[in-house]
């Protein structure tokens, strides 16, 4: 995972805070080489209060598209439309995680994996932890609230293939992941992807082995420690792991 902000990658804490890192495209080219699975790039001010929607950064796109990287790259941050999905995907993106777009209208998330096909697209749901079960923040608003009923049908139905669960309130901090957040209420069968403060190997191979969680993403920690991304592989030998869910397509 790469968090970008103002056009820097950084390190986000509790995403309050925020230590710049330098290029996104320097750290996208190292997990390449260092043989991450996935590459995430989440463009964080897209769609601020104070801003307004200013859509997907497709620069970004393209710088990191010339770098030619092997690693399959998962996309988010300012989509507001099918069409800018698409757009996304034919500038280099191989998956696209939405957010804001499932709260403020279903209907384009099915146009969405209609188009891409459900595969190649990620409900990205952040999520507070709390004695009642998970809630749903919106982070335009600050808010919390369970998650609604059009979120579940479209992972229920297979609109949209897995849901990236994200504990907002300790991404970034060593450790800190809560599973609590993990509770969101979703059917058994849909695939959940477990994201923020995630450091540990023994926390990830706990994670895995929950029969619903299919996958782990790791943030800014990689980038601190020699060979990380290594070190977590070969810690989770006989752990099971999903195979790839994309596959490559270009949309005219």
């Amino acid at each position: 995972m790469v968090t970008v902000k103002d056009g820097w990658a950084v390190q986000s804490f509790g995403y309050k805070r925020y230590l710049p890192l330098g290029r996104p495209e320097v750290l996208v080219q190292n997990l390449d080489r260092w043989g991450a699975d996935e590459i995430m790039l989440q463009c964080i001010d897209r769609s601020r209060p104070d801003r307004g929607d200013v859509g997907p950064d497709f620069a970004l796109l393209d710088r990191v598209a010339k770098l030619g990287i092997a690693t399959p790259l998962i996309y988010a941050g300012g989509v507001r439309t099918a069409d800018d999905a698409r757009v996304a995907v034919n500038m280099g993106a191989d998956r696209i995680a939405l957010d804001a777009m499932l709260r403020d209208d279903a209907q384009e998330v099915a146009k969405v994996g209609y188009q891409l096909g459900a595969q190649a697209v990620i409900a990205a749901l952040p999520m507070t932890a709390t004695d009642d079960g998970a809630q749903w923040r919106d982070y335009r608003t600050g808010k919390d609230e369970p998650l609604s009923d059009a979120v579940r049908s479209m992972l229920d139905d297979g609109v949209v293939s897995e849901a990236l669960i994200i504990d907002h309130a300790n991404e970034g901090n060593p450790g800190a992941f809560d599973p609590r957040v993990l509770d969101a209420g979703l059917a058994d069968h849909v695939p959940l992807i477990a994201f923020g403060g995630i450091s540990e190997a023994a926390c990830v191979t706990d994670l895995l082995k929950r029969e619903q969680v299919d996958a782990v993403a790791i943030g800014n920690f990689l980038s601190y420690r020699e060979h990380a991304v290594q070190a977590y592989k070969e810690a989770l030998v006989g752990v099971p792991v999903r195979p790839a869910t994309y596959h490559r397509t270009i949309y005219a």
